[in-house]
C-alpha cells in the first residue's frame, strides 16, 4: 500500500514516520505527479492558509479535488481538516471536498493547547489521547457526514464522509497508531 502525505508545510514528517511503523510505503506529496499510484492521502496539521497558498502555487488544488472525487481515502488532521472543508467561515481557499463547516483556532492560542481522552467510533481498546494545538472544531456536518467523536460538551472533533476522514487534533504527535491503522482500512475499502 502507498499512502501520500501532503508535504508542503506542517507535520508531514511525523505522519510519514507513523505510516512506516505500520509497514506502509509513505510518499511525500509536493507536486500533482506525486499523487499517481497512491491508495490514500493524509493532509497534516500546520497552517491552513499556507497550505492553500502553496497548493495554488504548485497546481495541486484541482488534482487534490480529483483525488477525493475518485473515491480514494483522504484524511485531514487539524489544518488539513480546514483545507478539506466546504465552509471555513471566511474567505480562504479550500478544497471544498467535505461537507463540514469549520471554525478555525476554536480552542484558543498555542498556550491553550491540551490533551484529552476521546472515545472514537471505529477504534477499540479504550480512549484515544488526542492532542489539540490551535485546533479547529467542526461546527456543522452535512447529511452524509458521520460524527466519530465529540468532546464531553458535544463539540465535534472527528468525522467521516464516505472516503474522507477529518480530525481536529494531531494524531501524529502521539505514539498511538490506531487512527493511522483505521485510515489504512479506509484505503483498502475504496468507496
Amino acid at each position: 500500500m502507498r499512502i501520500g502525505v501532503l508535504a508542503l508545510q506542517g507535520d508531514f514528517a511525523e505522519h510519514v514516520q507513523m505510516l512506516r511503523q505500520l509497514k506502509v510505503e509513505a510518499i511525500e506529496v509536493r507536486l500533482p505527479a506525486h499523487l499517481d499510484g497512491l491508495d490514500g492521502l493524509i493532509m497534516p496539521g500546520g497552517e491552513s492558509t499556507t497550505f492553500a497558498k502553496l497548493a495554488l502555487r504548485f497546481g495541486l488544488i484541482q488534482p487534490l479535488q480529483q483525488f477525493a472525487a475518485s473515491g480514494k481515502a483522504m484524511w485531514g488532521t487539524c489544518a488539513g481538516l480546514i483545507f478539506m472543508a466546504k465552509d471555513v467561515g471566511r474567505d480562504q481557499p479550500t478544497l471544498g471536498v467535505m461537507d463540514i463547516t469549520v471554525k478555525r483556532n476554536a480552542f484558543g492560542r498555542q498556550v491553550d493547547s491540551f490533551i484529552t481522552p476521546l472515545v472514537i467510533a471505529g477504534l477499540d481498546k479504550g480512549t484515544y489521547d488526542a492532542v489539540f494545538i490551535r485546533a479547529p472544531l467542526i461546527e456543522t456536518v452535512g447529511d452524509n457526514v458521520i460524527v466519530l467523536s465529540t468532546l464531553l460538551d458535544g463539540t465535534i472533533v472527528a468525522a467521516r464522509e464516505n472516503n474522507m476522514l477529518a480530525t481536529s487534533f494531531h494524531p501524529e504527535l502521539t505514539r498511538d497508531l490506531r487512527l493511522h491503522a483505521f485510515f489504512l482500512t479506509m484505503c483498502q475499502h475504496r468507496q
